[in-house]
């Protein structure tokens, strides 16, 4: 591991780039300010470095950060509806961020742009921690959080995320990481391929919250149970993929949630370089980067647009915490919870 300083916080505090590289010359690249995931480089066919991971140039933009770009999100990722919930008989009251409609992502006081303290934990692991006080963000309780991220020698990134509460609480915690397995600057994904272990999915109203209801995705857009090109199935012709942009949808990951298991793969017959996600999570939100617009941020100051990465967010369904038939993301006070997702890389030979 090396450690770079960057900059300062706006209290004066430093901001660090921590890089990981395992024997195969893999290198994944992390910051303290906002716990994010910069770069992700592996060989393509012809052994050339390539950074499958779209992020800002400048740590600076990290505080604006165009899409949550790498970022990890808590207390609450996705959407809640209307910004409000119910636990223990309380009602919470969150920021509506999202069209007024729902607050998404835990906003405005996004994770994302706090700066965590780092830990080194072995040769290729970093633990990045964080207080958030009763009522941070509208949720209950005083939490300690934490989230560390681990490249091992088969070119894996493992993202273990740990939280603790003096109330009862939420948790639902990803990383927004966009990929373009073509290289982070070649710009639109409707080629490269994806499978989702997914039999169900959560459709969802003009303004993506799930309807309630677990929707089989055989004869739909959605089925992405065999390896295909992303808009493949045109998605001009959906409604709930018009009223989106592309995919911003919940697949419900087959197998039993609390295990960890397959959920996507991803390839780039460009490069060769195939993605297998692996998550213990109920769900993972396939996203299309529809709304993405980072006009000469991106690194090397290439332009990200709308369909120039897509997202796999592990995570508990989007509004869990208001619908009676999806899993809650509740932890009970002084309880612990652990989850953990894995991003596999190889180079796919056939």
């Amino acid at each position: 591991m090396r450690i770079e300083k960057c900059g300062h916080f706006v209290d004066e505090r430093e901001v660090h780039r921590y890089i990981l590289e395992n024997k195969n010359g893999v290198q994944a690249v992390f910051t303290d300010l906002g716990a994010v995931w910069l770069s992700f480089l592996f060989p393509d066919r012809s052994g050339k470095l390539v950074d499958v991971l779209l992020s800002v140039e400048n740590w600076e933009d990290l505080m604006e950060n165009p899409g949550h770009m790498g970022e990890v999100v808590g207390r609450n990722a996705n959407r809640i509806s209307g910004g409000c919930f119910q636990l223990q008989g309380k009602e919470y009251h969150l920021f509506l961020n999202d069209k007024q409609h729902s607050n998404c992502h835990s906003g405005p006081e996004y994770f994302g742009r706090r700066l965590f303290q780092a830990k080194q934990k072995g040769e290729n692991s970093i633990c990045f921690s964080l207080f958030s006080k009763d009522m941070d963000q509208g949720f209950p309780g005083n939490m300690d959080f934490s989230v560390t991220y681990e490249l091992t020698e088969d070119n894996a990134l493992h993202i273990r995320y740990k939280g603790n509460s003096d109330k009862d609480t939420l948790m639902n915690f990803t990383n927004h990481a966009y990929f373009n397995l073509s290289g982070h600057d070649q710009g639109n994904i409707a080629e490269q391929s994806v499978r989702i272990f997914a039999s169900h999915y959560t459709p969802s109203d003009e303004f993506l919250i799930p309807t309630g209801e677990i929707r089989p995705v055989t004869g739909t857009a959605f089925d992405f149970r065999e390896e295909r090109p992303i808009f493949e199935k045109a998605f001009k012709k959906d409604k709930e993929l018009l009223a989106a942009g592309g995919y911003d949808h919940n697949f419900c990951v087959d197998g039993e949630a609390g295990s960890l298991r397959k959920a996507a793969i991803a390839y780039s017959k460009k490069t060769a370089i195939e993605m297998l996600v692996e998550t213990d999570c109920p769900g993972i939100q396939f996203y299309t980067a529809n709304f993405l617009m980072a006009e000469d941020m991106g690194k090397g100051g290439v332009s990200y647009e709308p369909h120039s990465g897509y997202c796999f967010e592990t995570q508990y369904y989007p509004d869990a915490i208001n619908v009676p038939n999806f899993l809650a993301p509740i932890v009970a006070a002084g309880s612990t919870y652990h989850s953990e997702t894995i991003y596999r890389f190889r180079q796919r030979l056939i």
